[in-house]
Formats: structure tokens, sequence, C-alpha cells
């Protein structure tokens, strides 16, 4: 297949290239780095802010299989600048996508959401089928998965992935957490008692792979690990691993004073269940936080 990658340098998007290119695809990746080093034959890189319309769009003409990862990252402290940088990097990227791409049957689209889509919704057991909330990033999310889908009007097959948040050696949110923790600062945020939607990378490139190749698969699915745990037991399981205690909350009104409106955003939690994906067949490779944490420490450690 030909496969397009936008975000194609980011921490999902390095480890997707890989794989399908050890699967003998041919694979473009567009991101902003100036440069990505993969010294394959069947690999090309375009540097390009995708948010922008440009000459990037014309390799998305004769793709069999488009992945769309871009956006800036949200972890950070959210001004009304930077929170239209979140929005235009995944509406703008979306939409310059969906022009650009060809009336080609059986090629698919994959465009990543997230699981911010649903809400603050406590212990709700959250499917596909559950609906938005109306705040920043559920607004996000409604108005992310309107653009993708949008290519169903060219008769491409759209699905659309909502992330939870990714655990995977060198990069992801194991990386801003794991030095905290080094430090005998870590420990649950606020109450600890929200629920914690994770998935590790490992599982999320093949849940990709998974769906491209299963025509039948379209619309929202939950990319996260079936066996959802609460926040504090998140923080036990890597304090544990790390051999460091998790015994420190982070103030919520620490969390709120600092993150501004972010701050709530972590202080919340989704009980999200990958209905569908297991609907449908997909194996889990790592369902419990345990195993995923050792499997992610052991890599980096290689």
């Amino acid at each position: 297949m030909k496969i397009f990658i936008s975000g194609g340098t980011g921490f999902v998007g390095q480890r997707l290239a890989a794989r399908m290119l050890d699967q003998g695809h041919e694979v473009t990746c567009v991101g902003r780095s100036r440069r990505m080093e993969m010294d394959r034959s069947n690999f090309h890189f375009l540097s390009a802010d995708t948010a922008v319309a440009g000459k990037w769009q014309e390799a998305l003409g004769d793709m069999d299989a488009v992945v769309n990862l871009a956006g800036v990252s949200i972890f950070k402290r959210w001004t009304d600048a930077y929170k239209k940088e979140i929005y235009d990097s995944r509406i703008l990227t979306t939409r310059n996508i969906v022009e650009a791409l060809a009336e080609k049957p059986g090629s698919v689209l994959v465009s990543t959401s997230a699981v911010g889509y649903y809400g603050d919704r406590k212990d709700d057991i959250l499917n596909e089928t559950e609906p938005p909330e109306n705040d920043f990033l559920g607004r996000l999310a409604v108005d992310w998965e309107k653009e993708a889908f949008k290519a169903r009007e060219k008769g491409i097959r759209v699905a659309v992935t909502r992330f939870g948040v990714v655990l995977g050696p060198g990069g992801g949110a194991l990386a801003t957490m794991t030095p905290l923790f080094k430090a005998f600062l870590g420990g649950p945020l606020g109450t600890g008692n929200q629920w914690f939607p994770w998935i590790h990378i490992d599982d999320l490139v093949s849940a990709i792979d998974f769906v491209m190749n299963h025509e039948e698969i379209s619309g929202p699915l939950n990319f996260t690990s079936p066996v959802p745990i609460r926040q504090r037991e998140f923080a036990k399981a890597l304090g544990r691993r790390l051999k460091r205690p998790a015994l420190l909350p982070a103030p919520s009104f620490m969390i709120r004073l600092i993150m501004g409106e972010f701050g709530n955003s972590l202080l919340g939690g989704q009980k999200v269940i990958p209905e569908k994906l297991i609907r449908h067949g997909y194996k889990f490779k790592f369902m419990e936080i345990g195993p995923a944490l050792e499997n992610v420490f052991n890599a980096e450690s290689d």
C-alpha cells in the first residue's frame, strides 16, 4: 500500500511509519521537522506545516491509506492564543487533507481524535455511542471528527480514533511523569479518583494497522486499554515500577493555579471502553497497567 502519515515526526507517527515500512509498504510522512531519518528506499519525507495548504497536498492524490496524527501538544497552559493553535493545528490540517484526497474506491482515512470528546463523566462507562461534552476539548473533538468525516463524500472509508493517554518508551506522557517520580515528587493528581484512560503505544500502532486492513470498520473508535484504572492506581503502579513512593498528591487548587483551564482537564477523567475494537476482533497485547509499564521501561533500558 501507499500510506501517508501526517504528524509523522511525532511520538506515534515515527512508530507507525517504522511498522508500515517493515511490512513493505511505501510510506510518505509529513511533519514540521526539517528532517526525519529513515534509511529506507520506500520512505519519503515532506517538511511542512499541514495547517497551511501547500505543495505537500499533492502527495495525497494517489494514497491507499492516510493516517492523520497532526496536532500540537495539549500538555501546556492554555492561553487564548495557544487554544487557537491547538484548534487550528487539528482542524485546518484535517480540512486540508480531506480537500486533497482523490476519490479512490477502497482507500481509507484514519484520523485521530481524543477521549476528551466525552468530558469528565465520573463513573459512567463510555463506549463510542456516548455524546460529547460541551467544553473546549469536547467541541474540539467534535469539529475535528466532522472535518474527517467529510471524506465520506468522496467514497473514502473513514475511521476516527479517540486516543487515551499513550504510554511508550522514549516519549509521550511518561517522558513528563517519570522524572517527577524519580525525584520523589510523583503521586496522584488531586484526589486521584478520576479514571485514567490509557493505551500502550504497541497496541495503538497495531490497532491502527488493524483498522486499515479491515474494510468493515469505520466511524469512531475508542483507542484505550479495555481495563481502565483510576489515576491513583496508575500513580501507584508507576511508583512501584520506579521503586519510588507515590504518596504525594498534587493538590487540585495548585494544578488549577499552575495549569489554568487545562488543569481542569487533568483533574477529570473518562472510564472509556474500546467496545468497537473488541467487537471487531482486535486482541490487545497490553490490557493491564503493570505489564504495560514493565514493557515500556524494559525497552528504555535496552
